[in-house]
């Protein structure tokens, strides 16, 4: 078996948690406090989250898109297969290093997505995005921290919460649609969006798509006209 090598750690902005870059063999891993964030092996669920989005999207020529969390590339990728010549993706990253490692060792495991002229990154928390940008957006994807259950920054509960909710509401133009992955179902969460004026669909997509892993939670939520 082939030993697991640090690369990297990088602290996470207004946090006490460091994350830490992975490699074994050709399979990378970012762990923080000993879990595993995300695996190279096990993406499946991140392209459905972006795979599902974007079919909402198809009578709209040019979408205007907002991805919150980077990962290892493969949401953005999978969001650029299924998009327009004439869309755009803002990514928005808070930790640096992540958008670093994206262009450095895991540029190739997703195809290079930072390189497509539809995207654009911003070091940014994406909170700040959606409480200052209304009716900017045609679909908004989180796929921050590991979903309502976070485990890498408290911050990140906000998105979370009705006042996270309604500002991404506020923040996608009529019909938006409102993607969240995460690793659990969370009835509450549901319920929540409903409360914010979402229609909601419950969706649960493997970890390793057609090959199987992990049962993960993706809603899709739709913005009224």
């Amino acid at each position: 078996m082939i030993p697991w090598e640090l690369l990297e750690s990088a602290p996470v902005p207004g946090g006490s948690e460091t994350l830490h870059l992975y490699r074994r063999g050709t399979e990378f891993a970012i762990r923080v406090d000993g879990n595993e964030l995300m695996n190279s092996r096990a993406h499946g669920s991140e392209e459905a989250l972006a795979e599902l989005a974007c079919a909402r999207l198809h009578t709209r020529p040019a979408p205007f898109v907002l991805i919150g969390g980077l990962g290892m590339g493969y949401t953005v990728a999978a969001a650029l297969k299924h998009l327009s010549s004439q869309a755009r993706v803002v990514v928005a990253e808070l930790v640096p290093a992540v958008i670093a490692w994206n262009r450095g060792p895991l540029a190739g495991l997703a195809g290079h997505p930072l390189k497509d002229i539809r995207v654009s990154v911003r070091e940014i928390d994406v909170a700040r995005i959606l409480q200052t940008e209304q009716q900017a957006y045609d679909a908004i994807l989180l796929d921050v921290d590991n979903g309502p259950d976070g485990l890498t920054r408290p911050g990140n509960d906000w998105l979370y919460t009705r006042a996270g909710l309604t500002a991404a509401h506020g923040a996608l133009k009529p019909s938006g649609v409102l993607a969240v992955w995460s690793a659990s179902p969370e009835p509450a969460f549901s319920r929540l969006l409903r409360q914010t004026g979402f229609t909601v669909e419950e969706i649960t997509a493997r970890a390793r798509g057609s090959k199987g892993g992990s049962r993960h939670m993706i809603w899709l939520a739709e913005r009224g006209r």
